[in-house]
């Protein structure tokens, strides 16, 4: 790793001892990786001022400890302004990553959607429909995300005019004729979801499970994105 270049964002850093900071990057190559940012706490150098969150980087870390020196870090492009909510949003993705992605697992798809999570909010794209599409990105990596295209007690396709319920350990599952008080999820947002298209009712329905879903990965910490998300928004 000594002389490999990484392609890397910051997803949180905190101060270390009196000069430095510990950096918790996320990385194209090997993944979410920690490194000691030595010397830079107090200074002007540039290298302090790339170790932001949404900036695109590149890097070289040295040390064979779970723990990394950072060696080099330059950026790769301009850094990424995001104003308002999306800003939330954007602080919701990095700990999501920061909470649930494995130390030293790489991972090209989720990678990837953190790009595009950056992107789109960049460009004011649809909050909602983001955060989801990064999520479903994260269950997948985890092997969590469910096939919403088929009955999995009785191995047929989901049909989009009947209900289904979420079980953990299984998949969705239909709800019976005879049991339509049951509340459950309608196929036709299930297949909606499958094919990518986000309805009014397909983002009501991703939105719980994807709730559901993290919960167990997450676990019983609250997220400090959403605490401060609910503090300075409170209508929302």
């Amino acid at each position: 790793m000594n002389n490999e270049w990484l392609t890397a964002y910051v997803l949180h850093r905190r101060p270390y001892r009196e000069t430095s900071y510990i950096v918790d990057f996320f990385t194209l190559e090997e993944g979410r990786v920690s490194a000691v940012a030595k010397g830079v706490k107090n200074s002007k150098s540039d290298k302090k001022s790339l170790l932001q969150p949404f900036q695109a980087l590149r890097l070289q870390l040295s040390g064979k400890s779970e723990l990394k020196n950072l060696r080099h870090v330059e950026s790769t492009a301009p850094s990424i302004i995001l104003p308002g909510t999306t800003l939330f949003c954007a602080m919701y993705v990095n700990e999501l990553c920061n909470r649930i992605m494995p130390i030293g697992l790489a991972s090209d798809l989720v990678f990837e959607a953190y790009q595009d999570a950056l992107a789109s909010l960049s460009e004011q794209g649809d909050v909602e429909i983001t955060l989801r599409q990064f999520e479903f990105a994260i269950l997948d990596e985890m092997g969590l995300l469910p096939d919403f295209t088929l009955d999995a007690e009785y191995e047929l396709p989901v049909e989009a005019s009947r209900q289904y319920n979420f079980q953990a350990e299984a998949g969705f599952v239909v709800i019976p004729e005879d049991a339509l008080h049951l509340k459950g999820f309608p196929g036709e947002a299930l297949l909606d979801l499958a094919h990518g298209e986000f309805t009014p009712l397909s983002k009501r329905v991703a939105k719980v499970l994807c709730r559901d879903l993290l919960r167990p990965l997450i676990g019983d910490k609250p997220l400090k994105s959403r605490e401060l998300f609910s503090r300075m928004a409170p209508k929302r």
